[in-house]
């Protein structure tokens, strides 16, 4: 009798304890799984993008697996680290299984990702990382490829050199820092072409604020005879940039959908492409490998392909574009 007594309270006390954070023991049982996933600006197509392969893996590998996997995008409408990190310690909190983050300010990030990572809450980094955090992977661009790609696009456009200025975003998000510093790597073997550091311009990573910074520049530096765009801030409206086409060289990052146009019409002489879709559907199956079996990637650097981008293979990447999206629409 008091053996089945002792018996009945430890199922009692197994049964009350509290359940851990499901991410990081793996856990075969598990039929819902929310994966928080947090772009660095919601309206911008490169996020959105990534957000269309989180959406179709979602789908997809929780078919494989037998399991509900929801997609929480909790991205911030403008880039804003603080919402990021509230973001992170509120999926923690609310018992998401694992988190997919593009990091804006990846030293501002790292204590944030290592508290969510300490509560065994596991985290992988996409487009932007943060590699001295407890992230156990990062997918995404190789940035220092990206930006000796950018200059490889130029060159050919300023065959007797000049002077060029870059578009380079948020100075404190890593992806942009390694862009730069590949862009600098690379324009060493080019010596016709002048990058003057004050011809290198930050900026809030919005349309408004691109614009605004390239007319300002150009106007004061009217010698600028070519531009490296980090990203794709500048051209995701219809505005003009101010001179006729091809008048000043450019090329730029990312050749979202908007961006191709640009091609078409002589705005923008090259692109260099990131598959973005592929970026969002492999950071959803990282996360899944990593919470139900408990396995990370032994090379924590997943990078997805890059695409010179030009007039002859542009209607070859839109294609592209209509096939994510197609899918995605498929899978809905």
């Amino acid at each position: 009798m008091q053996r089945r007594i002792f018996l009945f309270i430890c199922l009692v006390v197994v049964a009350s304890a509290p359940i851990p954070a499901q991410g990081t023991k793996g856990n075969p049982n598990l039929r819902k799984i929310t994966i928080g996933m947090i772009g660095k600006i919601g309206k911008n197509p490169v996020f959105i993008a990534a957000y269309t392969g989180a959406f179709v893996a979602a789908k997809e590998l929780g078919a494989k697996y037998k399991i509900d996997v929801v997609i929480d995008w909790q991205t911030p409408d403008v880039e804003n680290v603080e919402e990021q990190a509230a973001a992170i310690k509120r999926l923690a909190e609310s018992g998401a299984n694992g988190i997919a983050v593009a990091c804006t300010d990846a030293n501002y990030l790292t204590p944030i990702i290592d508290e969510a990572s300490n509560k065994g809450i596991p985290i992988a980094c996409f487009d932007s990382d943060a590699p001295m955090s407890k992230r156990f992977a990062y997918c995404g661009a190789d940035d220092l490829e990206f930006g000796r790609m950018l200059v490889k696009g130029l060159v050919p456009e300023l065959k007797r050199g000049g002077t060029i200025a870059v578009l380079a975003g948020n100075r404190n998000a890593l992806n942009q820092q390694r862009r730069l510093a590949g862009i600098r790597q690379e324009l060493k073997k080019h010596p016709r072409l002048s990058l003057p550091s004050s011809n290198v311009y930050h900026h809030l990573e919005t349309t408004e604020a691109a614009l605004e910074t390239v007319g300002r520049a150009q106007k004061e530096n009217p010698n600028i005879s070519g531009w490296i765009f980090q990203g794709s801030w500048a051209l995701l409206g219809k505005q003009s940039m101010g001179w006729k086409p091809g008048e000043i060289k450019v090329v730029a990052g990312n050749a979202v959908q908007a961006e191709l146009e640009r091609i078409k019409s002589g705005d923008v002489q090259a692109l260099v492409g990131v598959n973005c879709f592929q970026m969002g559907y492999e950071a959803v199956g990282l996360l899944l490998d990593k919470i139900l079996n408990d396995r990370a990637p032994k090379e924590p650097l997943r990078y997805v392909p890059l695409t010179l981008v030009t007039k002859t293979n542009v209607d070859e990447w839109l294609l592209n574009w209509r096939k994510w999206l197609l899918k995605e629409a498929v899978v809905r």
